[in-house]
C-alpha cells in the first residue's frame, strides 16, 4: 500500500520547488521576502529538505550516546521541580515543599540567603520529612556561605542514613553569575571557596555544587546564542579553575550543573538544549575527561522571567506552557515552571498548583516523557541545532581568545553584546514587530492592576543590588513588558481617566478596521476607548465625541475620504480634544499643512507615540 501511494506521488526536486516559488514571487527579492534573519545571527530558510541534513555530523548518534545531542539518557523522564522561599521561615518552606511533593513535585528547590551559612539544625528543619534517597533537593541563591552550607547538608544527609550514591542534590554556587549581575565576585577568594565546596562532597558522587546560571543572560534580554555561548564560556572557566585546584577533569565536570532560561522561541529552544549538550560534551572531552558519564551536561531549565507580564498575567500560564514544552521535548534533566504571578506576588496555592500541573499534564496526559528526542530527524530542528551550535561556538571561541569569561566580562564585551540584542528586542516590541499579548497588543481594556502592585514592581531591574566594589558594570535584569507596563501604570495612577473616542464614518470596512486597530493602540496605555459602529455624518460624530467628553478623537475612515473630511473634523473640534488620524493616507502631507499633525498606523513606534499623547494629556 505504501509503495503504491508513493508511486502515485512522485518526488518533487528542490529545483522544481524553487521554480514555483520564483514564479509566485513575480520578481520580488527571494532573500528579502522569504528568508528570515534571526537575532541569533543566522538566516532561516522558508523550507528544509532531506538534502539539508547531508553534512550534519551530529545525526549519527542515538539517545544516550556521545555527543548527547539526542539526550543523555535513553528515556525522557525529566524531574518536575518547584521552588520555595526559605528566607523568612525554614519551617514554612519545608511545609510548602512537603505539600508539593504530595501533589506531583519530584525535585524541590529552596531559595536561601546565600550570604548566611545554614547549619545542620537548619537543614533538619528545612528537610524534615523529605527522603533524600528519593527526592532531589536543590539550594538556590548560594553565595559566600556556600561551603559551610554544603558541609551542613552533608552532615545532615549522613545523619539520615541515606547512602552517598543515592543522594541527588545541587547548590548553585556561581561566582561568575555574581560578577555578571552585580559587577563583582560574591567572595574575595572564590577559588578557595570552590575548592572547599568540591572537597566537602567528595563522598557524594551525585551532588553538584557549581552552578552555571545561564538564565541570567535570558533575564537581560540576550539571544539564545548569547545565553548558550556565554554559559559555555563560564562552564569552561570553571573547568579550568577546578582542574588547576588539583581536581581531575572528571571530578570537575560531575560537580557542575547548568541552568538555562526558556524563551518563547519554541523550535529554537528545542534546538538550543540539543546543541548545548553537544558542545559541552566536546569541551569536557578536551579537558581530558575520558568517562562518558562526566561528559554529559546536567541541565535544569526554568521558564523565562523576561517574557512574564504584570498586566494580563494569566497569559503567563500560556507562555509557560509552550516554554515547558520546548524544554521537555529537548530532554532537560529537570524543569521549573514559574507561577503566573511570580513578578508581583509571593506565589500562593493556586498559582503553584497551576505551575505544577502544566508539567504533570505534559507527562501524564500528553505523554511527552514517553519518547526520547521526538524532534530527531526534523529537517528544520536538526538544521537549527547545527546553526545554533555553530554560532554559539563562534561566540565561545571569541570569549576564549579574550582570555576567558572573566576577562571578556571585565572588558565589557559580554555586556555590550547582550545590550545590543536587548535594544533590538525592545525596538521590536515598541514597534509591535514582536507581540507581547495583553501588553503591546490586544490588551484587556478594563483591567486594573492589583492594589499591592507598585511602580517598583512594574519597573524594577535586577533583583540583586550592584556590588559596592564593582570591577565591571553588570548586565541589567528586566522584562520585555516593563516599558509598556510603566506607561499603563502611569495612566492608571494619574488620577485622570483620559478617553479616546472612535469617530467612525464613510467606508464601513475601513472605518471598522481602523477603529479596532485604534482601540487596541490607545488601550495599551490604559486610556479608555469608546468604539462606535459608524456615524451617518462627521457632524454627528463630532457632537457625540464632545458630549462624551473625549480627550482624543480618532478619525476612522478610508484614505480617499480623509482629504476633505479630516480638516472639517478639526474645525468642528477646535481645541476641545486631540485629533488623531488612523492610518498613513496619501494626503498626509496636505493634512499636515492644514494643521493636522497626529497620525497612528502599523508603522508607528507605539511606545514613543503613546508617551507623546500622555505628555499632551498631562500624565
Amino acid at each position: 500500500m505504501a509503495e503504491k501511494l508513493f508511486a502515485e506521488f512522485p518526488p518533487v526536486s528542490t529545483q522544481q520547488w524553487e521554480e514555483v516559488i520564483a514564479k509566485d514571487l513575480k520578481g520580488a527579492d527571494y532573500e528579502k521576502k522569504l528568508v528570515w534573519k534571526t537575532l541569533e545571527g543566522f538566516p532561516v530558510r522558508p523550507y528544509y529538505r532531506a538534502e539539508d541534513l547531508e553534512n550534519l555530523k551530529h545525526l549519527q548518534s542515538a539517545p544516550g550516546e556521545f555527543p548527547f545531542v539526542r539526550g543523555t539518557k535513553t528515556t525522557n523522564n525529566w524531574l518536575i521541580r518547584q521552588g520555595y522561599c526559605a528566607w523568612e521561615s525554614l519551617e514554612k518552606a519545608n511545609e510548602q515543599a512537603i505539600d508539593g511533593l504530595n501533589k506531583g513535585v519530584e525535585s524541590v528547590a529552596f531559595c536561601i540567603d546565600g550570604k548566611k551559612a545554614l547549619t545542620v539544625a537548619d537543614m533538619a528543619k528545612l528537610l524534615k520529612g523529605i527522603d533524600l534517597a528519593k527526592t532531589e533537593v536543590n539550594f538556590e541563591g548560594c553565595s559566600c556561605g556556600a561551603p559551610e552550607t554544603i558541609k551542613a547538608f552533608i552532615s545532615y544527609a549522613k545523619s539520615t542514613g541515606a547512602k552517598a550514591d543515592e543522594v541527588y542534590a545541587s547548590f548553585d554556587f556561581d561566582p561568575m553569575r555574581a560578577l555578571t549581575t552585580t559587577g563583582a565576585f560574591c567572595c574575595p577568594d572564590y577559588k578557595a571557596a570552590i575548592k572547599e565546596c568540591i572537597s566537602a562532597v567528595a563522598e557524594y558522587p551525585r551532588v553538584r555544587v557549581i552552578g552555571v546560571e545561564g538564565y541570567a543572560f535570558n533575564d537581560a534580554g540576550s539571544s539564545i546564542v548569547q545565553e548558550l555561548g556565554f554559559a559555555l564560556a563560564m562552564g569552561s572557566e570553571y573547568m579550568a579553575t577546578i582542574t588547576e585546584l588539583g581536581f581531575s577533569a572528571e571530578e570537575a565536570a560531575r560537580r557542575i550543573k547548568f541552568t538555562f532560561g526558556i524563551s518563547a522561541n519554541y523550535f529554537f529552544e528545542i534546538a538550543k538544549f540539543r546543541a548545548a549538550r553537544m558542545l559541552w560534551s566536546n569541551i569536557v572531552k578536551e579537558y581530558g575527561s575520558t568517562k562518558e558519564c562526566t561528559q554529559k551536561m546536567k541541565i535544569h531549565a526554568v521558564t523565562s522571567q523576561w517574557n512574564q507580564t504584570v498586566y494580563d498575567s494569566y497569559v503567563n500560564m500560556l507562555r509557560a506552557t509552550t516554554e515547558a514544552m520546548s524544554a521537555s521535548l529537548a530532554g532537560v534533566d529537570s524543569l521549573e515552571v514559574l507561577p503566573f504571578d511570580y513578578q508581583y506576588n509571593e506565589p500562593g496555592e493556586f498559582s503553584n498548583r497551576i505551575a505544577r500541573n502544566v508539567q504533570i499534564i505534559l507527562k501524564e496526559e500528553s505523554h511527552f516523557n514517553k519518547v526520547e528526542d521526538p524532534a530527531a530527524g526534523s529537517y528544520y530542528i536538526e538544521t537549527l541545532t547545527s546553526s545554533i551550535a555553530n554560532e554559539a561556538w563562534k561566540l565561545f571561541v571569541k570569549v576564549e581568545e579574550m582570555g576567558g569569561y572573566t576577562e571578556a566580562f571585565t572588558k565589557g564585551f559580554v555586556q555590550a553584546e547582550v545590550k545590543a540584542t536587548a535594544n533590538k528586542k525592545d525596538m521590536n516590541i515598541a514597534t509591535r514587530r514582536e507581540t507581547l499579548l495583553g501588553t503591546n497588543q490586544y490588551p484587556n481594556f478594563t483591567e486594573k492592576v492589583d492594589k499591592a502592585v507598585t511602580l517598583d514592581v512594574v519597573t524594577r531591574g535586577s533583583d540583586i543590588e550592584k556590588s559596592p566594589v564593582m570591577i565591571a558594570e553588570p548586565i541589567e535584569k528586566y522584562r520585555g513588558a516593563q516599558a509598556f507596563e510603566a506607561l499603563r501604570f502611569a495612566t492608571e495612577k494619574s488620577g485622570k481617566q483620559p478617553k479616546a473616542f472612535m469617530l467612525t464614518y464613510g467606508n464601513l470596512a475601513f472605518c471598522r478596521a481602523r477603529a479596532q486597530f485604534s482601540c487596541n493602540f490607545f488601550a495599551v496605555a490604559g486610556i479608555e476607548v469608546v468604539d462606535n459602529n459608524r456615524f451617518a455624518t462627521i457632524e454627528e460624530g463630532v457632537a457625540a465625541a464632545i458630549e462624551a467628553k473625549a480627550d482624543i478623537v480618532v478619525a476612522c475612515s478610508s484614505d480617499d475620504e480623509y482629504a476633505e473630511s479630516v480638516p472639517q473634523i478639526n474645525a468642528l473640534l477646535g481645541n476641545k480634544a486631540i485629533l488623531v488620524v488612523a492610518g498613513e493616507p496619501e494626503c498626509k502631507d496636505e493634512l499636515i499643512s492644514k494643521g493636522i499633525k497626529n497620525f497612528i498606523s502599523v508603522k508607528s513606534n507605539l511606545l514613543e507615540t503613546l508617551k507623546g499623547y500622555q505628555a499632551q494629556l498631562g500624565i
